[in-house]
């Protein structure tokens, strides 16, 4: 019998949902819903988790281990999409690589939640996997019906992006709840409730996809598959084994695999993009537009850098120098990480307005460079708070609040935006391998910032936010600077003023 991930149905795109959204937009949501409880969880409470003492249920990393863990986590969901979108791209098609991955990320949780030291490991090593799987071909399908107009695009990842958040604001209040004032293995295993019941949504859901990628867009030769297929398992197989012998052995330790992983994340973007200039199906100005594309990546991933330290050294500042009581009852730190989607869910809508009215009198490269001053300023204002907070008293939460407020509106100038520029440039066939390489600059940022975590312990924590918030508002002016190069090689340019 066929598979439902093999069965061809009925188109349903004349269903009109999610503000004039195709009807399957619905049945996205649900999945995605799921993925963002998924991680928001997680990042509310996994630098909690990993530092906390062993005595009160936590792993016992120091500190500045715990971040650089929370960093390296982060930095591999988002370089997972790489292969998760050649997968999508080549061998699975959209539709399956989204249902294996929410199966990932579901028993990857189930793991979690187990009260062992090595849940850990295997757990986040699944939730990876699966969410490399889903991110890519999850924004592909939902940008899949605007491929060629850049308003209506930018607005249906806009409108998808504020969607979601509706669980992610749920997630830290939820999982923090249960993983702080019950058990942090309990908090871990709600998401695996959660992606499961997204599943049977997504699968009930499918014949409003029609054929919409149910088969890869540049599918691999049979017998190249194979061949991949052997190598990869062997190289996978390898390493696990090296792995495992290396930890139970006591040869390989925690921080050998962080060192590891970030000198692949390096290595890794060179590598890509050489490989991607190098496809023979691109020509001249696909290499422009590409070379365009990853000047404006390689800046953002000084966004992601501060961004992905949320839930680390702002966790850190949250629950050292904050004021967190209301009326005798402290709030949990996990709680803060609330405040990122709900101010999603408020500006989303705002910004989705914003950018069909600005049309291209305000494009791609200007919203890049003004997502990085958006970014800088929150440090820079951390940096004021921390230097207040220095004294010994904790500072109003207010203080942390803004500069989450300034992050999200970079974050909706830069993530839903690259995401569209990903599908516009992307010669036909390869916009999920464009798609991860915007993850892999993210994942540069996350995984840099991780390691330099570590110096929020060894300088003093206002030097350290002076220090970044002032690289990222750097980078920003320098790319409001290349605005008319860039538009140049992107396609983009001012519209004329209207009388």
């Amino acid at each position: 019998m066929a598979s439902i991930l093999d069965r061809p149905v009925r188109p349903g795109m004349a269903g009109r949902l999610f503000q004039g959204q195709p009807a399957w937009f619905g049945t996205l949501f649900w999945m995605d819903m799921w993925e963002r409880f998924s991680f928001y969880g997680m990042t509310a409470i996994l630098y909690l988790y990993a530092s906390a003492p062993v005595s009160d249920g936590g792993f016992g990393l120091p500190a500045a281990g715990a971040a650089a863990l929370f960093g390296t986590y982060m930095s591999l969901v988002f370089l997972a999409a790489l292969p998760g979108g050649w997968l999508a791209d080549r061998v699975l098609g959209t539709r399956r690589a989204v249902v294996l991955g929410g199966a990932g990320i579901a028993a990857g949780h189930a793991v979690l939640s187990l009260p062992v030291r090595w849940s850990l490991y295997v757990g986040l090593l699944l939730v990876i996997a699966g969410t490399g799987l889903l991110k890519p071909a999850m924004a592909a399908l939902v940008t899949s019906p605007h491929r060629d107009d850049d308003r209506r695009r930018e607005a249906a990842m806009s409108i998808f992006y504020m969607s979601i958040q509706l669980s992610a604001l749920l997630a830290p209040v939820v999982v923090g709840l249960l993983a702080e004032k019950v058990a942090w293995h309990l908090g871990f295993g709600a998401a695996a409730i959660g992606m499961t019941a997204g599943l049977i949504v997504y699968a009930a859901g499918a014949r409003r996809f029609g054929d919409l990628g149910l088969r890869p867009a540049a599918p691999l030769p049979p017998e190249r598959r194979r061949v991949l297929g052997r190598r990869a398992g062997t190289v996978l197989g390898a390493v696990g084994l090296a792995l495992v012998v290396g930890a139970t052995t006591g040869v390989v330790h925690i921080e050998h695999v962080l060192i590891a992983s970030g000198l692949l994340l390096l290595a890794l973007p060179v590598g890509y993009v050489v490989a991607l200039r190098r496809i023979p199906a691109l020509t001249s100005a696909d290499r422009g537009r590409l070379g365009a594309y990853v000047v404006l990546l390689a800046g953002s991933s000084i966004f992601w850098l501060l961004y992905a330290q949320g839930g680390s050294v702002l966790a850190m500042f949250a629950q050292r120098h904050t004021d967190r009581d209301v009326a005798g009852w402290t709030v949990p730190v996990s709680w803060f990480q609330s405040a990122h989607p709900l101010f999603i869910l408020v500006l989303a809508p705002l910004f989705a307005a914003l950018w069909l009215r600005l049309g291209r009198r305000v494009d791609v490269p200007v919203k890049f460079a003004g997502a990085l001053v958006c970014a800088g300023a929150s440090w820079l204002l951390l940096a004021v708070a921390a230097h207040l907070a220095s004294g010994g008293d904790p500072v109003s939460p207010l203080w942390l609040l803004t500069a989450f407020l300034l992050q999200v509106c970079g974050e909706l100038a830069l993530a839903p935006v690259g995401l569209s520029l990903a599908v516009k440039v992307a010669p036909a066939g390869y916009t999920n391998q464009y798609l991860g390489l915007f993850w892999l600059f993210a994942a540069v940022g996350a995984g840099i910032g991780g390691q330099l975590a570590a110096l929020a312990e060894t300088l003093s924590l206002s030097a350290y936010f002076l220090l970044f918030g002032a690289l990222a508002t750097a980078v920003g002016v320098v790319l409001f600077g290349a605005v008319r190069w860039l538009r140049g090689h992107v396609g983009d340019a001012p519209a004329a003023p209207t009388a």
